[in-house]
C-alpha cells in the first residue's frame, strides 16, 4: 500500500464574476493529476514556473483545499477530515519552503522555534527531555547545539534552510514535501542541503515530494520523476530512465535546457516556440501541442491520457510511445 495516494486530483480558484458577468471563469491550477509515493521513497515533481507543482503541494498536505478527487495517506481517505482530525495528521507530514528567510520567525529563537511543534504535538517533557531532542535536531542537519540561543538573522541562508529541516524533522514525519528548497541558495550550498536531504532520508526512512524546476538536482536525489506542465503531469518513471530516454517532447526540451560545462558540445537543443498557455483557458486536446514540435491533428483535438508504455514508464502523448 503507498504512502501517499493522489486521484484524480482537481484544485481550481475562481474569478472574479458574478450574474451579469455570465458563467465565473476558474484557473486550472492542478487538473486531474493521480500520483503514488510509497514509504521512504524521493519523487521529483518538475515543470517550469506557473505549471502546478507548488499548488499540488500544498494541496495534498491540505494547506489549499481541493476541489476534486482524493488524497489518501497510509490508506486513509484525508480529503475531507475536519480540521480538529487533521491537525493529529499533520505531524505525519511536513512541509519545507522554499524561502528560508521567511520562514523563521524572527521574533523565536532558533531553540524556540524547534521547540514550538514538540509542545504542540506534545513530543518530550519540557526541560531537559526537549531540550536534548533540540541537540540531537541541530546535530543532525549539521548545526551546532549552542546555535539554539541565536536569532535567525545570524545565520546564512544555507544556514536557515537547514534549520527549517530541523523542525519539519522534529516531530517524526514519515513524508516531507520539499518546495524549491534550494533555488534561492548559492549553488555550492544547494548541493549542501541536497546532500543533507538525501543523507536524512536514507537514515531516517523518509518519503520526499521534492518540487523543483532543476531536473539535475531532482535526477541526483530522487528515484523517480513525474513532469507536469499546466496542471497535469505529462510523464513520469525511473529517474535515470526518464532523464536518459525521455518520452515525451516537453520533458525532452526540459533535459535539452540543462546547463553543461561545454554548451557547444549540445546538438539536440529544443527551443519552445511561444509562451505556455493559460490555465484559464486551457487548450483543447493536448495542453502542450501549441508550443509541441511534434504535434499531430489528433494532438489537437483529443486529449491524452497518462498510459503506461513500459513497466513503470508513463506518458501521455499521442506521438511518443507509440
Amino acid at each position: 500500500m503507498p504512502l501517499l495516494e493522489l486521484q484524480h486530483l482537481q484544485v481550481r480558484f475562481p474569478l472574479d464574476g458574478g450574474f451579469f458577468s455570465g458563467p465565473r471563469r476558474q484557473v486550472h491550477a492542478v487538473d486531474d493529476v493521480s500520483i503514488q509515493l510509497e514509504a521512504g521513497e524521493a519523487l521529483g515533481l518538475v515543470g517550469e514556473s506557473g505549471c502546478g507543482k507548488t499548488t499540488l503541494g500544498r494541496a495534498l498536505l491540505r494547506l489549499i483545499e481541493p476541489t476534486g478527487g482524493t488524497i489518501r495517506f497510509d490508506g486513509e481517505d484525508i480529503t475531507h477530515l475536519p480540521a480538529s482530525e487533521l491537525r493529529a495528521r499533520r505531524r505525519q507530514f511536513q512541509m519545507i519552503f522554499q524561502d528560508p528567510y521567511g520562514s523563521l520567525n524572527p521574533l523565536l529563537t532558533i531553540g524556540q522555534s524547534l521547540a514550538e511543534p514538540l509542545e504542540i504535538h506534545g513530543l518530550g517533557q519540557a526541560g531537559p527531555e526537549r531540550q536534548a531532542r533540540i541537540t540531537a535536531l541541530l546535530t543532525s542537519v549539521g548545526l551546532h547545539p549552542d546555535h539554539a540561543d541565536r536569532y535567525p538573522h545570524e545565520f546564512s541562508g544555507g544556514q536557515r534552510q537547514r534549520i527549517v529541516i530541523a523542525r519539519a524533522l522534529a516531530v517524526e514525519p514519515r513524508l516531507l514535501v520539499c518546495d524549491e528548497p534550494v533555488s534561492a541558495l548559492d549553488v555550492s550550498v544547494q548541493a549542501q542541503v541536497v546532500n543533507l536531504l538525501q543523507d536524512l532520508q536514507r537514515e531516517r526512512g523518509v518519503a520526499l515530494l521534492f518540487i523543483s524546476h532543476d531536473l539535475a538536482v531532482v535526477e541526483h536525489l530522487c528515484q523517480r520523476i513525474a513532469v507536469m506542465y499546466l496542471g497535469r503531469i505529462v510523464e513520469s518513471g525511473p529517474a535515470r530512465e526518464l532523464c536518459r530516454n525521455p518520452q515525451h517532447p516537453y520533458t525532452a526540451a526540459l533535459l535539452s535546457a540543462v546547463p553543461t560545462l561545454n554548451p557547444e558540445t549540445r546538438s539536440n537543443r529544443i527551443v519552445l516556440r511561444g509562451d505556455p498557455p493559460s490555465p484559464i483557458d486551457p487548450p483543447t486536446g493536448c495542453p502542450f501541442h501549441p508550443r509541441c514540435p511534434v504535434a499531430q491533428d489528433r494532438c489537437r483535438s483529443e486529449r491524452p491520457a497518462l498510459r503506461e508504455i513500459q513497466p513503470g514508464r508513463w506518458t501521455a502523448c499521442w506521438v511518443q510511445g507509440e
